[in-house]
């Protein structure tokens, strides 16, 4: 019986370990708006679906870092979901306040950048598996809107 059992083990460890799972990239960051209070970045990420049928992403969660600080953190609840065998590009608002740009006076003023890292955590919603996060980081940097930019 035991013989039995592990064998029903190893057949379906093996039979998930194959199971297709969904690609994502993380393409760019560009600047969406400016306020009186904070600056709002757009994260793009790229995300493949292979299966034939939709596939409902739960949520995404992201940490975005400079000088080994967090800037901003938050989740996206229930972003949609990806069409069966298809690639979609979603759009990840972060919010960063004036006062930790301010922070980071010392990284800005040298070449009026922001470098940093961002880290994302796509939940979808796998069928036999159950929920399935894929964890994504990318460095990159961010050129600070200027006067001209605002007016």
């Amino acid at each position: 019986m035991s013989q039995l059992v592990e064998k029903a083990k190893n057949f379906v460890a093996e039979k998930v370990a194959h199971i297709k799972k969904p690609k994502a990239e993380l393409t760019d960051v560009d600047l969406k708006d400016v306020s009186r209070d904070s600056v709002t970045y757009n994260c793009r990420v790229s995300v493949t679906n292979p299966f034939g049928h939709d596939l409902p992403i739960c949520q995404i969660s992201y940490t975005f870092k400079s000088a080994n600080r967090v800037i901003a953190s938050g989740t996206m609840p229930d972003p949609g979901s990806i069409e069966g065998k298809k690639t979609r590009m979603l759009e990840v608002p972060v919010k960063v306040p004036y006062s930790i740009m301010v922070k980071l006076a010392k990284d800005i003023g040298a070449d009026w950048d922001i470098d940093y890292e961002r880290e994302l955590g796509l939940t979808f919603d796998l069928p036999v598996v159950g929920n399935f996060t894929l964890p994504l980081s990318k460095k990159g940097e961010i050129k600070l809107p200027t006067l001209s930019d605002v007016f």
